[in-house]
């Protein structure tokens, strides 16, 4: 499988003299689907905001993407990825309608009106259509980011705890859309919850204390495995 994205050695802080990534490594390959999960406060939304180029605080010894050299905000590598946010509020005074022309003409991309009306409908989104985003339940706006991210079918989709604030029906389409992401590129998602990861990955990386410290793939990608390492990190299992 080729590499999509290589990062050796990411530290990453808010305060320089305390790490919350100490030297993290991450290969992902092209058409996959990768979960992250790990407890809380363990880095996930922290990676997550590096890898978008919205925290100021890190460095790296070695970023590739696609083979070649990255940087995180440049706008070659902004074009070939999309973020879902754990808490977003932006562009509250767009319906979802808007907010869709608006973000694809960002990316210079046609809006592909029949594959975007299939995911609303399997969102259960259609009445909301028009309603400004910032008028929007916690789950609907997630709802309107999610279907923007997968109609894009860029290189990379990268998710921070998507299932928050959805229904059991968007959840279970969630699930489907996240496994079937392959055919346009890699999808990386962090959660804390077992099923999600378990149910959808090809690759199963447990983030603790900073860095990767457990690869999960193929068979070994199950409930308890992954939960064994969790408790192993702090005696509890709270996922």
């Amino acid at each position: 499988m080729r590499k999509l994205l290589e990062l050796d050695d990411l530290k990453a802080w808010y305060d320089p003299k305390k790490q919350v990534l100490k030297g993290l490594d991450l290969e992902l390959g092209e058409h996959m689907v990768v979960g992250l999960i790990g407890l809380n406060g363990a880095g996930k939304t922290t990676l997550m905001n590096v890898l978008c180029g919205l925290h100021e605080g890190s460095s790296c010894t070695t970023k590739r993407f696609e083979g070649e050299d990255l940087d995180f905000k440049d706008k070659t590598f902004k074009a070939q990825r999309y973020i879902v946010f754990s808490e977003d509020e932006s562009f509250g005074y767009f319906s979802f309608d808007e907010y869709v022309t608006y973000v694809f003409g960002c990316y210079g991309k046609t809006p592909d009106k029949a594959y975007i009306d299939g995911l609303v409908g399997k969102f259960g989104f259609g009445e909301y259509r028009g309603t400004l985003i910032k008028d929007l339940s916690l789950g609907n706006r997630r709802k309107a980011y999610l279907i923007t991210g997968f109609a894009l079918k860029l290189p990379l989709l990268l998710l921070d705890e998507p299932v928050n604030g959805l229904d059991f029906n968007s959840t279970e389409a969630l699930y489907a859309l996240i496994a079937g992401y392959k055919e346009f590129g890699t999808v990386m998602f962090s959660s804390h919850i077992l099923e999600s990861v378990t149910l959808t990955s090809d690759k199963v990386l447990v983030l603790e204390n900073g860095v990767i410290a457990k690869t999960y793939s193929g068979s070994d990608i199950t409930a308890e495995n992954i939960r064994a390492s969790l408790e192993k990190e702090d005696g509890v299992n709270d996922v």
